[in-house]
């Protein structure tokens, strides 16, 4: 069968390695993908933003089954991912937080504002530190821990004016800033059942111990006790089912993968903010414990037979760590020659995924604020830990910027 993953990241990336591994595949393509990705599929060219361009190519391709996009629906294809209705679960945040609480599914109390002045008015109800966040898609860079209500005015302001986001700042949730772990639940729907992965852990931070801005994701971790059977039976019936069900009430049925990211709480799990794709970069450790065929599960999300037996893991232990660019999530130079990723895959259960990178020559430069998902399995999460380590020291490039603490609570606790 011939598939067509759609996109250039660190999570494409890992989709395509994976895909690669089913023996019913006969042609693999990605489109607009990278230099990484181009050397485990065929790379075409495609403006992503161009409903016409990805629809001109599929037409010419005519993939057994594609990864993602709603217009594929509409026009009969095989296509695994929501539709535009209701994806409006990631692209609206205020939409998101309104559904919660129609569906009495938890999350924490929250404000939406379109003006300054309702920022003021909102804000007298919340402690601080309070959260921020803009209500579209900021690239992981919508949101803001504010620790004064000043502070909090002037983000909003910020937001609400454009100049810091654009238009997905041009209106704001104030949220309550909730403490505990963070988890990222991911499962498989059909529109009515669900199927869910194994947990994981993302960093969102770009420094370490948790310091300075919010990024798409420096790293994460995913081992088999970091969602317990007896949570993780609780997250699908009272957080994701209930979701799913809502979406079918509303008419917008759900289909594809839906990413919760979760805050374990004293309270309780509450929901922070729903994604309707893969996680990146929690999908790079996730695939390298699925042990079973990814194509039958997408498959069965698109002909609506979603089941638990869907899946195998192993119970070995993954993390990614990523490397970025200097100056990222602010500005950042690209064109940086990349050394030593010959090394760094050497590494016994390492597998360097590339996020934004290009290939000129034979050689890779870097092409992006996130760079490379360096990626290990081990038996245990130390042993993956200085695994992914023993990679990045390898690996060299002009600026380049990790975290070296991923998953260094969990090795703690």
């Amino acid at each position: 069968m011939k598939v067509l993953v759609l996109g250039s990241g660190g999570r494409e990336h890992a989709l395509v390695w994976k895909l690669r591994q089913s023996p019913r595949i006969s042609q693999l393509y990605c489109a607009p993908g990278n230099g990484g990705i181009a050397g485990e599929a065929d790379c075409l060219a495609v403006d992503l933003q161009s409903l016409e361009s990805i629809t001109s190519l599929a037409t010419r391709l005519q993939p057994d089954l594609t990864v993602v996009v709603d217009e594929f629906t509409r026009r009969g294809w095989p296509a695994f991912g929501p539709r535009r209705a209701a994806a409006r679960l990631e692209s609206s945040k205020s939409f998101a937080k309104e559904f919660l609480q129609r569906h009495h599914i938890p999350t924490a109390p929250f404000a939406i504002c379109d003006s300054i002045e309702q920022v003021r008015s909102a804000l007298s109800h919340f402690h601080v530190p309070v959260v921020v966040k803009a209500d579209g898609l900021a690239a992981g860079k919508g949101v803001v821990i504010a620790k004064s209500k000043d502070e909090a005015r002037e983000v909003a302001a910020q937001m609400l004016s454009g100049k810091m986001l654009g238009a997905a700042g041009a209106r704001v949730v104030l949220e309550e800033c909730l403490k505990g772990d963070e988890l990222s639940f991911l499962v498989f729907s059909d529109g009515e059942r669900v199927a869910p992965l194994v947990g994981a852990q993302d960093h969102k931070r770009v420094g370490d111990g948790d310091t300075g801005p919010n990024t798409g994701g420096m790293g994460a971790y995913s081992t088999s006790d970091i969602l317990d059977d007896r949570m993780r039976d609780w997250l699908v019936n009272h957080i994701a089912r209930p979701v799913v069900a809502g979406m079918k009430a509303e008419g917008a049925e759900f289909k594809g993968v839906l990413y919760c990211g979760l805050m374990m709480t004293a309270r309780g799990p509450m929901v922070l903010e729903f994604n309707c794709r893969f996680g990146d970069p929690e999908t790079q450790p996730i695939l390298m414990r699925l042990e079973s065929d990814l194509v039958e599960a997408l498959e069965a999300s698109i002909e609506g037979r979603v089941s638990d037996g869907d899946f195998r893991w192993s119970r070995d232990a993954s993390v990614c760590v990523v490397m970025s660019a200097g100056g990222y999530p602010g500005t950042y130079e690209v064109g940086k020659r990349i050394d030593g990723l010959d090394e760094a895959d050497a590494v016994e259960g390492v597998k360097v995924f590339h996020a934004g990178t290009t290939r000129r020559d034979g050689v890779y430069y870097t092409a992006g604020g996130r760079v490379l998902g360096v990626t290990a399995r081990a038996h245990d999460l130390e042993t993956a830990v200085e695994r992914a380590y023993e990679a990045c020291g390898k690996i060299g490039f002009d600026g380049a910027h990790y975290r070296k603490d991923i998953a260094g609570r969990a090795l703690k606790k």
